[in-house]
């Protein structure tokens, strides 16, 4: 999946404690809400540019700059907080990428479907 920008639309479920929000099945981490706005809108700006250079690179066939720019997009969705150690501090597991399904959010993701 592209994870999207670090909002996802509205028309993706958001778990009830604002961790993820789920496309097709699969939690996506939200990003940390601490960050401030302008620097949460700063990092995004960085991430779309780096999925943008990813593209380019590939279309180009450029595999040096496809991995720089995957290296950016890395580095953006971790000061995001949306990959690396979750930013909630309360000591529950992260479910990045599982199925919801499989996880302890699979009676809410269910309760959707009606």
């Amino acid at each position: 999946m592209s994870q999207g920008s670090s909002r996802p639309p509205a028309r993706h479920p958001v778990t009830p404690d604002g961790r993820y929000f789920v496309v097709r099945g699969r939690l996506w981490r939200m990003s940390d809400p601490s960050l401030p706005e302008e620097k949460r809108r700063g990092l995004v700006t960085e991430l779309m540019r780096a999925r943008s250079a990813k593209g380019r690179a590939m279309a180009a066939g450029d595999a040096a700059a496809r991995e720089k720019a995957r290296q950016a997009v890395d580095a953006a969705k971790h000061a995001l907080g949306e990959r690396g150690d979750p930013w909630w501090d309360d000591g529950a597991p992260d479910y990045n990428r599982r199925m919801a399904e499989n996880t302890p959010y699979a009676d809410w993701y269910r309760s959707l479907e009606k």
